[in-house]
């Protein structure tokens, strides 16, 4: 008899009304919904649990509730995520705001499996194509091209200097359709083995920015290969520019009452990249590989860590 190829969902969602949305779609579109794990830490200012109870797929919750004034951030959150893994056989990161493809799940073991042929720790991500709610209902409505894949670059007005670690990226069509080899991951989007959990711990003392580019380094120096993937199965429902959203970590409401402030987790998260990418620190589990070098890396994405700068000609090399 095989056993169970279960996948962990990994879920900090932080006062979202879609999180229970997020929870059914991926049950009703799963091929094998019975092997589905949720890890969930809802900052929220009510406990849900018994919501997710309710649900009529009755899926495995592992439910951690927080209230929105005591969280530290989503780095933070999905640190306490992480906890909740129980040797699942494969892993899913996504936020609390999603929408999914039928057999999403088939779709993503499939490409795993198929890149560990020769890599045998493959990580699939990139930022997923955008849904949106009209009248009430969830509706993809952007066209979505058959012959690009969308990788994971820095952005052309970011830059690395001498005080900051810290870089933008952005997705670009590559008119190819096939797995492409990056150096970067969407901490919205990461689909790769269970055992990642424990081999690239998240870090809590990150905050926003850098949280990507601190995961996507770790995995590579201890020797996980990062994809983007022709096909992505799920959607993710961006937020509107310029728009005020309770459900920002940093929002007024929350900072109100709260012992610390969100600058100074952004200050001391924007330090700590600096500690582990230029100054190559010991942070315990949360340093740098052995495996590979961060010379490596710059061979493979352009971005130099140890000089401190972006070789742009390397854009077109993945």
């Amino acid at each position: 008899m095989n056993t169970p190829r279960k996948i962990f969902i990994s879920i900090a969602s932080f006062c979202d009304p879609y999180l229970l949305h997020t929870v059914k779609d991926a049950c009703n579109k799963a091929k094998h919904p019975a092997n589905l794990v949720f890890g969930i830490i809802d900052q929220h200012p009510f406990n849900r649990r018994h919501n997710l109870n309710e649900l009529p797929q009755k899926p495995v919750i592992r439910y951690v509730h927080t209230h929105p004034v005591d969280s530290r951030g989503v780095c933070w959150a999905r640190s306490v995520a992480f906890t909740l893994y129980q040797n699942e056989t494969y892993l899913l990161q996504i936020d609390s705001h999603m929408l999914f493809e039928q057999d999403w799940d088939e779709q993503l073991i499939t490409q795993l499996e198929a890149l560990r042929v020769r890599h045998p720790k493959p990580i699939v991500s990139t930022y997923p194509y955008g849904f949106e709610f009209v009248d009430g209902e969830p509706k993809v409505l952007i066209s979505i091209s058959d012959q690009t894949t969308l990788v994971l670059r820095p952005h052309p007005e970011t830059d690395l200097s001498e005080t900051n670690a810290t870089l933008r990226f952005r997705a670009e069509h590559v008119f190819k359709r096939e797995p492409i080899m990056g150096a970067h991951v969407a901490g919205g989007f990461i689909f790769t083995l269970g055992n990642f959990v424990q081999e690239i711990p998240y870090d809590p003392y990150l905050y926003f920015h850098g949280e990507e580019q601190d995961l996507a380094i770790r995995a590579f120096t201890n020797g996980w290969d990062i994809f983007h993937p022709p096909h992505i199965p799920l959607f993710h429902l961006y937020k509107l520019p310029n728009t005020d959203h309770q459900t920002h970590h940093w929002h007024p409401e929350w900072e109100k009452d709260r012992d610390f402030k969100w600058t100074e987790l952004t200050e001391s998260a924007k330090q700590r990249l600096i500690e582990l990418l230029y100054k190559r620190g010991n942070i315990g589990v949360y340093s740098l590989g052995k495996k590979r070098t961060l010379k490596d890396f710059a061979k493979l994405s352009g971005i130099d860590y140890i000089n401190k700068r972006l070789i742009r000609e390397y854009k077109e090399r993945y």
